[in-house]
């Protein structure tokens, strides 16, 4: 199961790459999930840890609320100090948030378009995928679904969406560096593991009246 979502995110950052997403953003990514800023990576992965397994014990509203509430009580707290420490000081510094204030944050017409562009192509690809599934436009793949979706039952059942999530937090956080120093012998395994899918794929379909797909 780690190993699949280890693949999928490996995968997504290829797709994210050809959508035209950053390069910045993805190579900012690629670095948490190697590790090649230690102090940042763990703050980052103890942070969505904390937010995960919060929501285990409590509501999403009551999560964002505390979680406000925290952020609120840290920047009040800290302009209350500036301003304290002016007084004293006799400084006239400013607002304590000024370069944030002051920032652009609003997006151009041209990236909300791009953006636009990119999640319509997605979903428009993802319809006919689903369509050609469920229509058996190939039977091989569409039996492929089914079993997908038969063994997601046994997931379902065993696991829910927030401890999956959590699992899935923790495998980008720490199979990339297990692929990166283990590559050699990983890609050995998972050679033999596609082998063995091929040949049984291609025993069923020798078996099945019409599995076989219109290239052969």
């Amino acid at each position: 199961m780690l190993l699949l979502l280890f693949i999928f995110g490996r995968l997504l950052l290829i797709y994210l790459a050809s959508i035209g997403i950053s390069w910045l953003l993805i190579s900012t990514a690629i670095n948490l999930l190697y590790w090649r800023d230690i102090k940042q990576t763990g703050i980052v992965f103890g942070s969505l840890l904390l937010l995960l397994f919060s929501l285990t014990q409590f509501s999403v509203v009551s999560v964002v609320a505390y979680l406000a509430l925290a952020g609120l009580s840290a920047t009040i707290s800290f302009r209350i100090y500036k301003s304290v420490l002016q007084a004293v000081q006799k400084t006239d510094e400013g607002h304590p948030f000024k370069a944030y204030l002051d920032m652009e944050m609003n997006l151009s017409q041209d990236q909300i378009q791009k953006y636009t562009d990119c999640l319509q192509l997605y979903v428009n690809s993802t319809v006919k995928e689903l369509r050609r599934l469920f229509l058996v436009q190939d039977l091989v793949d569409s039996l492929k679904f089914a079993v997908l979706m038969w063994l997601l039952t046994y997931v379902g059942a065993l696991f829910n969406g927030l401890t999956l999530l959590i699992m899935a937090v923790v495998s980008m956080f720490t199979l990339p560096v297990v692929y990166d120093k283990y590559q050699a012998q990983i890609d050995q395994y998972l050679g033999l593991v596609r082998t063995h899918i091929n040949t049984v794929v291609a025993k069923i379909q020798a078996k099945i009246p019409g599995a076989k797909r219109k290239a052969e």
